[in-house]
């Protein structure tokens, strides 16, 4: 059969007959269906005599010596259903619950490259307080950085703008009490402040500013008074504490930020301060528990504001040590009460640029697989783990995918790699992505892959070695599986370093069996419109509990670890480029 002959797409229908891949170049397919073609059978037909050697006659000989079963018609039908059984184990037909014979190839993964990357991006941190918060100059400098490493690996870059709600901190916060001298008839500063004991509490190690924070001028002079609100959940303690400070200690019934806000703002309070009492306490320093940066839901806070952002309502997170330090001195006290400083510049009723920068390798077709991650971070700290290790796992995926490209020709699928501003304050930058081109997505969209906090930290023997690589489709998390398997196979020396773990999540939003919208892959999940639920993977790691601290640095990095996700889900990703499945 002239094969060569033949289009690529009539060659691809030839392999479906035979329940083969699909995927490669013309060469490759040709290669293919040559290797697994059946060749005719030449059948040897020699007359058996009536009487042989060893003395059988037609009257004894037994059955499968007939001469009856070896005529050409007989031998024949013989050989044919010797063929069709042969066939059935060469060429395993799924209608036969054989699983389908896919070829994957891994993608390589260059973990020094990949660390080089994240160093990188961090090096575009804030000068005082290391974070890249969207809206700010370190996430344009950031999104600028990363559009440069795209167009540098061949690809067509572009940079997407968007203005979204985002709160700015303005200026170094300040945070203190005044114990004043002399029976508490001493001011707190000044040549007479006499005996008088200033406690300062650090920025970003003792506290630090929450999501959509307002701004608040409380110096020792305005003596604004604090309200302990024990755990949050007695609602007659927030109705007696308007025009305070209120003060909750976590673990109640009451713990996220969009509630302590909204309640917050409902009984028109100075002042927010949640203290951390029990989240990894003992785990990031000794004996303390590490202040926590949260977002805020904006929309829920303004309407419990009666329509407007409140902008005069500081919220900040305490540790556990400051807090313990700021009880002793304001409600417990032995002397004269502690006044507090609560002076936060922040402004939150404005919008600010966020950016989404994108590389892309068109195909064939319009058809697109999106891989990304956030390259913001908390403002107060480095984000080497969430999310420098997501973005520079997406840069490494995209520069081994360029490669991938180049060497085989023009993928069937266009392959797209972008990375998210706006993520911290309520996933911003790919909620307005989505928006933007939801007609396109909604037809177009093959796979989203989203990689946030795709790591596991460097001294995983103490805190657990787990990865978790889950999506809302069988079939591709049938695909990941196996893909799984095959780098167990090939790369063991790190795969069995870790317990790689998976999962299938095709419930219904918000069911306990459904994708979780905590994210950037939510909106692509979620938000394409016209009750159409998008296609995701995503990758969690473990054992980072720097999380959303100043201690979340380049010290608790660990490369090796991005290497799991990076090469099972571009592996995946080479192989939907090349196929139509």
């Amino acid at each position: 059969m002239d094969l060569e002959g033949k289009t690529v797409a009539d060659l691809k229908d030839m392999l479906r007959e035979l329940d083969l891949p699909v995927s490669g170049t013309k060469a490759q397919l040709i290669e293919r269906l040559q290797a697994n073609s059946a060749t005719d059978a030449v059948l040897s037909i020699e007359e058996e005599p009536k009487e042989n050697a060893g003395g059988l006659t037609e009257e004894n000989v037994p059955w499968w010596r007939s001469t009856e079963l070896l005529t050409p018609q007989a031998l024949m039908a013989i050989g044919v259903v010797i063929l069709m059984v042969s066939a059935v184990f060469v060429f395993r037909p799924t209608w036969l619950g054989f699983s389908p014979n896919y070829e994957y190839e891994l993608i390589d993964y260059d973990a020094a490259q990949t660390r080089t990357f994240a160093e990188e991006l961090v090096s575009f941190g804030h000068p005082d307080w290391e974070g890249r918060m969207s809206g700010t100059d370190e996430e344009t400098n950031t999104s600028a950085y990363i559009a440069a490493q795209f167009e540098a690996m061949g690809m067509t870059a572009t940079q997407h703008a968007y203005q979204v709600p985002m709160h700015h901190v303005n200026a170094e916060p300040s945070l203190r009490i005044c114990i004043q001298g002399f029976g508490g008839n001493s001011p707190c500063e000044g040549p007479l402040a006499l005996g008088t004991q200033i406690i300062q509490f650090q920025h970003r190690v003792d506290y630090v500013i929450q999501g959509f924070s307002g701004r608040s001028d409380y110096g020792f002079q305005e003596n604004v008074p604090l309200t302990d609100l024990g755990n949050g959940s007695d609602d007659a303690l927030w109705a007696s504490a308007s025009g305070t400070i209120g003060y909750v200690r976590s673990g109640g019934s009451v713990g996220g930020n969009t509630d302590l806000m909204s309640l917050a703002a409902e009984n028109n309070l100075a002042g927010l301060i949640r203290v951390n009492k029990d989240y990894n306490c003992g785990k990031v320093e000794t004996t303390d528990c590490v202040p926590i940066f949260k977002g805020t839901g904006l929309d829920d806070v303004t309407e419990a504001n009666g329509g407007t952002i409140p902008t005069e309502l500081p919220f900040i997170a305490m540790s556990k040590d400051a807090g313990d330090i700021l009880e002793q001195a304001i409600f417990n006290a032995t002397g004269p009460t502690g006044v507090l400083e609560m002076i936060i510049d922040v402004t939150n009723d404005q919008e600010r640029t966020i950016h989404v920068p994108c590389g892309e390798i068109r195909g064939k077709t319009s058809e697109v697989i999106i891989v990304g991650g956030h390259h913001d971070t908390v403002y107060h700290g480095q984000g080497a783990v969430d999310d420098t290790s997501g973005t520079a796992s997406t840069l490494e995926m995209a520069r081994q995918l360029s490669e991938v490209v180049n060497k085989t020709g023009t993928p069937e699928r266009t392959l797209r790699f972008c990375t998210w501003g706006g993520e911290e304050e309520g996933l911003y930058g790919s909620r307005a992505y989505v928006e933007a081109f939801q007609n396109s997505l909604r037809d177009n969209l093959r796979l989203y892959i989203n990689l946030d906090m795709n790591h596991v930290d460097a001294d995983f023997s103490n805190r657990g070695n787990s990865l978790t690589l889950f999506g809302n489709n069988e079939e591709d998390m049938d695909h990941i599986t196996r893909i799984t398997e095959l780098y167990k196979n090939e790369r063991s020396d790190v795969a069995d370093r870790y317990d790689i773990r998976l999962s299938t999540l095709a419930g219904a939003k918000g069911a306990a069996d459904g994708m979780p919208y905590n994210s950037d892959h939510g909106p692509f999940v979620y938000d394409l419109g016209d009750g159409e639920r998008g296609r995701a993977v995503v990758c969690y790691g473990s054992g980072s509990w720097e999380y959303h601290t100043y201690a979340d640095t380049m010290d608790r990095f660990n490369e090796e670890s991005l290497g799991v996700s990076v090469t099972v889900y571009g592996t995946y990703m080479r192989f939907l480029a090349y196929s139509d499945n």
